[in-house]
Protein backbone atom coordinates (compact mmCIF):
# COMPACT_ATOMS: atom_id res chain seq x y z
CA UNK A 1 0.00 0.00 0.00
CA UNK A 2 1.44 3.36 -1.05
CA UNK A 3 2.08 5.84 1.73
CA UNK A 4 -0.12 8.92 1.90
CA UNK A 5 1.62 11.99 0.47
CA UNK A 6 2.75 14.52 3.05
CA UNK A 7 3.14 17.14 0.28
CA UNK A 8 2.50 17.16 -3.46
CA UNK A 9 4.03 19.66 -5.86
CA UNK A 10 7.03 20.07 -8.12
CA UNK A 11 10.82 20.12 -8.00
CA UNK A 12 12.23 22.61 -10.45
CA UNK A 13 15.71 22.60 -11.92
CA UNK A 14 16.00 25.68 -14.14
CA UNK A 15 13.39 25.08 -16.88
CA UNK A 16 12.76 21.44 -15.92
CA UNK A 17 9.76 20.84 -13.64
CA UNK A 18 9.27 17.43 -12.01
CA UNK A 19 5.92 16.49 -10.40
CA UNK A 20 6.54 14.72 -7.07
CA UNK A 21 4.87 13.37 -3.97
CA UNK A 22 6.68 13.56 -0.63
CA UNK A 23 6.04 10.92 2.04
CA UNK A 24 7.53 10.53 5.56
CA UNK A 25 10.64 8.35 5.78
CA UNK A 26 10.14 7.59 9.47
CA UNK A 27 7.39 6.05 11.59
CA UNK A 28 6.52 6.19 15.26
CA UNK A 29 4.04 3.31 15.54
CA UNK A 30 6.40 1.31 17.78
CA UNK A 31 6.60 4.13 20.34
CA UNK A 32 4.45 3.92 23.45
CA UNK A 33 2.11 6.85 24.02
CA UNK A 34 0.40 7.46 27.34
CA UNK A 35 -2.92 9.21 28.02
CA UNK A 36 -3.85 11.01 31.22
CA UNK A 37 -6.47 9.05 33.15
CA UNK A 38 -8.69 10.01 36.09
CA UNK A 39 -7.69 7.21 38.49
CA UNK A 40 -10.90 6.99 40.60
CA UNK A 41 -13.16 6.57 37.54
CA UNK A 42 -10.67 5.14 35.02
CA UNK A 43 -11.82 7.65 32.41
CA UNK A 44 -9.58 9.62 30.10
CA UNK A 45 -8.91 13.29 30.82
CA UNK A 46 -10.34 15.66 28.19
CA UNK A 47 -9.47 19.30 27.64
CA UNK A 48 -11.90 22.02 26.64
CA UNK A 49 -11.03 25.24 24.86
CA UNK A 50 -12.18 28.00 27.19
CA UNK A 51 -11.90 31.77 27.44
CA UNK A 52 -11.38 33.24 30.94
CA UNK A 53 -14.62 34.86 32.07
CA UNK A 54 -16.59 33.33 29.19
CA UNK A 55 -16.14 29.58 29.43
CA UNK A 56 -16.16 26.91 26.67
CA UNK A 57 -16.32 28.23 23.10
CA UNK A 58 -16.98 26.88 19.60
CA UNK A 59 -13.98 26.07 17.40
CA UNK A 60 -15.54 28.20 14.64
CA UNK A 61 -14.86 31.27 16.78
CA UNK A 62 -11.12 30.60 16.99
CA UNK A 63 -8.62 32.52 14.85
CA UNK A 64 -4.83 32.75 14.97
CA UNK A 65 -3.17 35.65 16.74
CA UNK A 66 0.36 37.00 16.84
CA UNK A 67 1.26 38.74 20.10
CA UNK A 68 2.78 42.14 19.40
CA UNK A 69 2.58 43.34 23.00
CA UNK A 70 1.54 41.88 26.32
CA UNK A 71 -2.11 40.87 25.81
CA UNK A 72 -2.32 42.54 22.38
CA UNK A 73 -2.59 40.42 19.22
CA UNK A 74 -2.78 40.83 15.47
CA UNK A 75 -5.57 38.47 14.40
CA UNK A 76 -5.32 36.38 11.22
CA UNK A 77 -7.88 34.03 9.70
CA UNK A 78 -6.96 30.76 7.97
CA UNK A 79 -8.10 32.29 4.67
CA UNK A 80 -5.78 35.28 5.07
CA UNK A 81 -2.84 32.99 5.80
CA UNK A 82 -3.71 30.76 2.84
CA UNK A 83 -3.76 33.81 0.55
CA UNK A 84 -0.09 34.52 1.24
CA UNK A 85 1.44 33.85 -2.17
CA UNK A 86 4.63 31.83 -1.94
CA UNK A 87 5.87 29.67 -4.76
CA UNK A 88 7.56 27.41 -2.20
CA UNK A 89 4.10 26.16 -1.24
CA UNK A 90 3.90 24.16 -4.44
CA UNK A 91 7.41 24.19 -5.91
CA UNK A 92 10.86 23.34 -4.55
CA UNK A 93 13.22 25.40 -6.66
CA UNK A 94 16.75 23.95 -6.56
CA UNK A 95 18.78 27.14 -6.33
CA UNK A 96 22.15 25.76 -5.19
CA UNK A 97 24.19 22.54 -5.10
CA UNK A 98 26.79 21.62 -2.47
CA UNK A 99 29.06 18.67 -1.72
CA UNK A 100 27.38 15.73 -0.01
CA UNK A 101 29.35 16.32 3.21
CA UNK A 102 29.24 20.13 3.19
CA UNK A 103 26.28 20.51 5.58
CA UNK A 104 26.85 20.20 9.33
CA UNK A 105 24.70 17.41 10.80
CA UNK A 106 23.21 19.82 13.36
CA UNK A 107 21.16 21.47 10.59
CA UNK A 108 19.39 18.28 9.47
CA UNK A 109 15.92 17.92 10.91
CA UNK A 110 13.66 15.27 9.36
CA UNK A 111 13.86 12.94 6.30
CA UNK A 112 11.21 12.33 3.62
CA UNK A 113 11.09 10.15 0.52
CA UNK A 114 10.49 11.92 -2.79
CA UNK A 115 8.46 9.93 -5.34
CA UNK A 116 7.59 10.73 -8.95
CA UNK A 117 3.94 11.77 -9.09
CA UNK A 118 1.47 10.24 -11.51
CA UNK A 119 2.14 8.31 -14.70
CA UNK A 120 3.66 11.17 -16.71
CA UNK A 121 6.54 9.54 -18.60
CA UNK A 122 8.38 12.81 -19.09
CA UNK A 123 8.11 13.57 -15.36
CA UNK A 124 9.39 10.09 -14.40
CA UNK A 125 12.27 10.46 -16.86
CA UNK A 126 13.19 13.88 -15.47
CA UNK A 127 13.06 12.43 -11.95
CA UNK A 128 15.57 9.73 -12.95
CA UNK A 129 17.85 12.25 -14.67
CA UNK A 130 17.97 14.43 -11.54
CA UNK A 131 18.67 11.42 -9.31
CA UNK A 132 21.50 10.12 -11.49
CA UNK A 133 23.03 13.56 -11.98
CA UNK A 134 23.14 14.13 -8.21
CA UNK A 135 24.62 10.67 -7.72
CA UNK A 136 27.33 11.13 -10.36
CA UNK A 137 28.36 14.59 -9.15
CA UNK A 138 28.02 13.65 -5.44
CA UNK A 139 26.08 16.83 -4.82
CA UNK A 140 23.02 17.81 -2.76
CA UNK A 141 20.38 20.16 -4.17
CA UNK A 142 19.14 22.97 -1.89
CA UNK A 143 15.79 24.74 -2.02
CA UNK A 144 12.90 25.85 0.19
CA UNK A 145 9.46 24.48 0.94
CA UNK A 146 6.36 25.58 2.84
CA UNK A 147 4.31 22.81 4.46
CA UNK A 148 1.42 23.30 6.89
CA UNK A 149 2.31 26.89 7.58
CA UNK A 150 5.98 26.15 8.22
CA UNK A 151 8.83 27.15 5.93
CA UNK A 152 12.01 25.07 5.76
CA UNK A 153 15.22 24.74 3.82
CA UNK A 154 15.38 21.35 2.11
CA UNK A 155 18.26 19.22 0.88
CA UNK A 156 17.55 16.72 -1.88
CA UNK A 157 19.92 13.83 -2.46
CA UNK A 158 19.90 10.43 -4.24
CA UNK A 159 18.70 7.43 -2.23
CA UNK A 160 18.88 4.07 -3.98
CA UNK A 161 16.37 4.12 -6.85
CA UNK A 162 14.78 7.34 -5.59
CA UNK A 163 15.37 10.68 -3.92
CA UNK A 164 15.53 11.67 -0.28
CA UNK A 165 14.54 15.11 0.99
CA UNK A 166 15.68 16.33 4.39
CA UNK A 167 14.38 19.49 6.02
CA UNK A 168 17.07 21.77 7.43
CA UNK A 169 17.01 24.28 10.25
CA UNK A 170 17.55 27.95 9.50
CA UNK A 171 20.70 29.61 10.83
CA UNK A 172 18.82 31.45 13.61
CA UNK A 173 17.38 28.15 14.88
CA UNK A 174 20.79 26.69 15.78
CA UNK A 175 22.74 27.72 18.87
CA UNK A 176 26.39 28.52 18.36
CA UNK A 177 28.65 25.76 19.65
CA UNK A 178 31.40 28.24 20.51
CA UNK A 179 29.26 30.03 23.12
CA UNK A 180 27.68 26.81 24.42
CA UNK A 181 31.08 25.24 25.16
CA UNK A 182 32.64 28.38 26.67
CA UNK A 183 32.65 26.98 30.22
CA UNK A 184 34.57 23.83 29.29
CA UNK A 185 38.14 24.31 30.55
CA UNK A 186 40.86 24.49 27.91
CA UNK A 187 42.93 21.53 29.02
CA UNK A 188 45.38 19.57 26.90
CA UNK A 189 44.71 15.83 26.96
CA UNK A 190 47.46 13.36 27.81
CA UNK A 191 48.97 11.90 24.62
CA UNK A 192 49.19 8.35 26.02
CA UNK A 193 45.54 8.49 26.98
CA UNK A 194 44.60 9.74 23.50
CA UNK A 195 46.56 6.86 21.95
CA UNK A 196 44.71 4.35 24.13
CA UNK A 197 41.36 5.94 23.30
CA UNK A 198 42.18 5.82 19.58
CA UNK A 199 43.14 2.15 19.88
CA UNK A 200 39.85 1.45 21.64
CA UNK A 201 37.92 3.27 18.91
CA UNK A 202 39.70 1.28 16.18
CA UNK A 203 38.76 -1.98 17.92
CA UNK A 204 35.09 -1.00 17.81
CA UNK A 205 34.96 0.27 14.22
CA UNK A 206 32.28 -1.41 12.12
CA UNK A 207 29.47 -0.90 9.62
CA UNK A 208 26.38 0.85 10.96
CA UNK A 209 23.55 -1.66 11.38
CA UNK A 210 20.46 -0.16 13.06
CA UNK A 211 19.14 -3.68 13.75
CA UNK A 212 21.87 -4.09 16.37
CA UNK A 213 20.42 -1.26 18.45
CA UNK A 214 17.30 -2.08 20.45
CA UNK A 215 15.01 0.32 22.30
CA UNK A 216 15.29 -1.46 25.65
CA UNK A 217 13.29 1.27 27.41
CA UNK A 218 10.24 0.76 25.15
CA UNK A 219 10.61 -3.03 25.49
CA UNK A 220 10.66 -2.70 29.30
CA UNK A 221 7.63 -0.40 29.27
CA UNK A 222 5.69 -2.80 27.05
CA UNK A 223 6.59 -5.70 29.35
CA UNK A 224 5.39 -3.68 32.35
CA UNK A 225 2.05 -2.96 30.60
CA UNK A 226 1.56 -6.61 29.62
CA UNK A 227 2.48 -7.76 33.13
CA UNK A 228 -0.15 -5.47 34.67
CA UNK A 229 -2.73 -6.75 32.17
CA UNK A 230 -1.91 -10.35 33.14
CA UNK A 231 -1.67 -9.60 36.89
CA UNK A 232 1.92 -10.79 37.22
CA UNK A 233 5.31 -9.35 38.01
CA UNK A 234 7.19 -7.94 35.01
CA UNK A 235 10.10 -9.97 33.71
CA UNK A 236 13.49 -8.31 34.01
CA UNK A 237 14.80 -6.89 30.72
CA UNK A 238 18.50 -7.45 30.10
CA UNK A 239 20.36 -4.22 29.63
CA UNK A 240 23.92 -2.98 29.66
CA UNK A 241 25.10 -2.82 33.29
CA UNK A 242 25.82 0.67 34.57
CA UNK A 243 29.43 1.75 34.33
CA UNK A 244 31.35 1.96 37.58
CA UNK A 245 32.91 5.22 38.71
CA UNK A 246 36.27 5.81 37.01
CA UNK A 247 38.93 6.48 39.62
CA UNK A 248 42.00 6.19 37.39
CA UNK A 249 41.33 7.17 33.75
CA UNK A 250 44.58 5.67 32.44
CA UNK A 251 43.88 2.36 34.19
CA UNK A 252 40.30 2.30 32.85
CA UNK A 253 41.52 2.93 29.29
CA UNK A 254 44.16 0.21 29.53
CA UNK A 255 41.66 -2.33 30.84
CA UNK A 256 39.16 -1.32 28.14
CA UNK A 257 41.74 -1.87 25.38
CA UNK A 258 42.56 -5.29 26.85
CA UNK A 259 38.87 -6.21 26.70
CA UNK A 260 37.81 -5.29 30.22
CA UNK A 261 34.21 -4.26 30.82
CA UNK A 262 31.69 -3.88 33.58
CA UNK A 263 30.73 -7.51 33.02
CA UNK A 264 34.33 -8.71 33.09
CA UNK A 265 35.04 -6.72 36.22
CA UNK A 266 32.49 -8.91 38.01
CA UNK A 267 34.27 -12.14 37.05
CA UNK A 268 36.90 -12.05 39.86
CA UNK A 269 34.12 -11.51 42.38
CA UNK A 270 32.18 -14.40 40.86
CA UNK A 271 35.24 -16.64 41.03
CA UNK A 272 35.75 -15.56 44.63
CA UNK A 273 32.18 -16.53 45.49
CA UNK A 274 32.63 -19.95 43.86
CA UNK A 275 35.87 -20.51 45.79
CA UNK A 276 34.18 -19.58 49.06
CA UNK A 277 31.34 -21.94 48.23
CA UNK A 278 33.78 -24.81 47.60
CA UNK A 279 35.59 -24.05 50.85
CA UNK A 280 32.29 -24.00 52.67
CA UNK A 281 31.48 -27.47 51.32
CA UNK A 282 34.78 -29.03 52.48
CA UNK A 283 34.08 -28.90 56.25
CA UNK A 284 30.73 -30.60 55.63
CA UNK A 285 32.49 -33.34 53.69
CA UNK A 286 35.01 -33.85 56.57
CA UNK A 287 32.10 -34.01 58.94
CA UNK A 288 30.61 -36.92 56.99
CA UNK A 289 33.96 -38.77 57.02
CA UNK A 290 34.35 -38.14 60.71
CA UNK A 291 30.87 -39.44 61.46
CA UNK A 292 31.57 -42.57 59.38
CA UNK A 293 34.77 -43.18 61.33
CA UNK A 294 32.92 -42.65 64.58
CA UNK A 295 30.30 -45.16 63.44
CA UNK A 296 32.95 -47.79 62.75
CA UNK A 297 34.50 -47.19 66.16
CA UNK A 298 31.11 -47.52 67.80
CA UNK A 299 30.40 -50.78 65.99
CA UNK A 300 33.78 -52.16 67.01
CA UNK A 301 33.13 -51.26 70.64
CA UNK A 302 29.74 -53.01 70.53
CA UNK A 303 31.23 -56.19 68.96
CA UNK A 304 31.61 -59.10 71.49
CA UNK A 305 35.14 -59.82 72.65
CA UNK A 306 36.70 -63.19 71.92
CA UNK A 307 37.25 -65.46 74.90
CA UNK A 308 40.75 -65.48 76.21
Amino acid sequence: MAARAFWSGHIRLALVTIPVDIVPATKSASRIAFHQIHEPSGKRIRYEKVVPGIGPIDTDDIVKGYEVDKGKYVLLTDEEIADVKLEAKKTVDLVQFVDADAIDAIYFERPYYVLPSGDDEIGVEAYGVLRDALKNTRKIGLGQIVVRGQGSIVAIKPCGKGLLMETLRFADEVKKASTTFDDIPARKSDKDMIDLAEELIKKKVGEFDPQKFKDSYTVALRELIEAKQEHRKPRSIEDTPPASNVINLMDALKRSVKGGSAANDDEPAARGRKTQARRAKKPRAKGKIASKAAGKTARKSRAPKKAA
